[in-house]
């Protein structure tokens, strides 16, 4: 119990020690990103022929998608690197960024169904990519549940560790879907080709820098949150069995 003590102190970060805020390069950086991003998108970039202003929820709604993948990856790895080195600070890597990627595959479906309103005059169709989508948000939802219905560190975190494996297999087939089946869903990037102006590709790619960077931030933060509730947690059950056996 003491060397879990101690990891989750290590992984409180010296901001939480020594109370220097450690984080305000981070939240200046983001903000430049996202100031950059945020003005290529809804200032600078041209509305669509068809769509008009409504194409600037393109960049948002690219941007997050990217941003789940890449959660559930850092899930997927961190759920394979657990199963072999059975430690717990790996699995609350894995586990914050399930969480993450849970919250903007959410921002997702709002978004995709705000454009497909306007696209397709409908707010849902049981599109491959829109319907694997949909799953991948159940799969992950699952995970976070069980997380919460198994008490025991180390078993919540084998379960959640094969679960999490699992439920990444949805992933790539939702990123492939529009390729594997006939899809009303557009499809940006074409063998190598983004079938975008040089513009509306600069935009994007400030907004996925800027995304990144929020989750880069975000899961360093949540980490130190959820060691620093784990650590207090240990020195609670220390305290409980002391008092048992005085």
């Amino acid at each position: 119990m003491a060397n879990a003590t101690g990891d989750a102190v290590a992984q409180v970060g010296p901001a939480a020690r020594t109370g220097r805020p450690t984080g305000i390069p981070w939240a200046a950086g983001l903000l430049v990103l996202f100031w950059f991003g945020g003005f290529m998108a809804f200032l600078d970039s041209p509305d669509a022929q068809v769509l008009g202003a409504t194409v600037r929820i393109f960049y948002i709604h690219v941007a997050v998608a990217w941003l789940a993948g890449l959660a559930f990856l850092v899930n997927w790895m961190g759920s394979i690197l657990y199963l072999v080195r059975r430690d717990l600070r790996v699995d609350r890597w894995a586990a914050v960024s399930a969480e993450i990627g849970e919250v903007f595959t959410t921002a997702v479906l709002v978004t995709g169904s705000i454009w497909a309103r306007v696209a397709w005059n409908t707010w849902w169709t049981w599109d491959p990519r829109l319907t694997t989508a949909l799953v991948m948000w159940f799969l992950y939802l699952a995970y976070l549940v069980l997380r919460e219905g198994v008490s025991r560190p180390e078993s919540r975190a084998a379960v959640s560790a094969v679960v999490g494996i699992v439920a990444f297999v949805d992933v790539p087939v939702v990123f492939l879907s529009t390729r594997w089946w006939r899809s009303i869903h557009p499809v940006i990037e074409q063998n190598g080709t983004f079938a975008l102006s040089p513009h509306m590709l600069l935009a994007m790619f400030a907004m996925l820098a800027a995304v990144t960077a929020f989750y880069v931030y975000i899961l360093r933060l949540r980490v130190r949150q959820e060691a620093a509730r784990d650590a207090i947690e240990a020195m609670r059950l220390r305290l409980r069995s002391r008092g048992e056996t005085s």
